[in-house]
């Protein structure tokens, strides 16, 4: 009987992994083909002609590819992402490719926060130290506006916001309605800048980043994400008041 219990425990541990190993198998065969070539803006000058074909001869069947790819990059924690959001305001047009790839970046999101969860979150709190124990309740109190911070905030990489909402026990809702709504912004710059990639594809001018995305937009994304950190202060102003408020009390009373 303990024989057959601890077997199906270690067949639970192995499951556990699985999806992890799946997310690392796939994202070295990734490197191993080479494809992280067909993720930069020259590619997407090289073959922008041939895609435009695409999009106008089979929209709906080149947006199902675009949505599987960019969750898939976005799960696998693939650089890329931000190309992708490029070409797709490009090929697709501001508005439509906006809600797109916040669908695609949330589904993708959302699969690397469920296989963390499911690979780390038991161990994480079976051997919590309780500090990391007290930074995951504080987390968890304010956990849509912390999230909301840090998915505005261009300078935390996505995939490590993936993967702290996981390790600190964040409710799935919670998660997936923060990522959606914090990404928004972001999207629609990026986007917007893609849908006027075209002129820029079409010259002889050198391509990169550092072109596309300028320093105003990074302080105007980080000026959103300090806005979403409000509701965490006025939380902390009201509690301090509340505390002084009984001290007061309690020293009348005294007296």
């Amino acid at each position: 009987m303990a024989g057959s219990l601890s077997k199906a425990s270690e067949k639970g541990g192995i499951r556990r992994w699985l999806p992890l190993l799946a997310i690392l198998l796939a994202a070295a065969a990734f490197f191993a083909f080479g494809l992280q070539h067909y993720l930069s803006l020259d590619a997407l000058r090289t073959n922008r002609d041939w895609l435009y074909g695409q999009v106008n001869d089979h929209l709906a069947l080149v947006l199902a590819i675009y949505v599987l790819v960019y969750a898939g990059i976005v799960t696998l924690s693939l650089p890329g992402a931000t190309i992708l959001t490029l070409a797709g305001g490009c090929l697709f047009g501001l508005w439509l490719a906006t809600g797109v790839t916040i669908f695609a970046a949330t589904l993708g999101a959302t699969l690397l926060y469920l296989a963390a969860r499911t690979a780390f979150a038991d161990l994480l709190r079976a051997r919590a130290a309780p500090w990391l124990k007290r930074l995951s309740a504080g987390f968890q109190e304010n956990a849509f506006s912390y999230l909301l911070f840090l998915r505005l905030t261009p300078a935390f990489p996505f995939f490590v916001v993936n993967l702290v909402p996981a390790f600190l026990g964040v409710r799935l809702r919670t998660f997936v309605l923060a990522t959606f709504i914090g990404i928004i912004p972001g999207t629609f710059v990026y986007t917007s800048v893609g849908a006027g990639l075209k002129s820029l594809l079409d010259s002889d001018q050198p391509l990169s980043l550092g072109r596309v995305l300028t320093p105003q937009i990074v302080i105007a994304l980080i000026g959103l994400a300090l806005l979403s950190l409000l509701p965490v202060a006025w939380k902390a102003w009201r509690k301090s008041h509340r505390r002084s408020a009984r001290g007061h009390s309690s020293k009348r009373v005294a007296k």
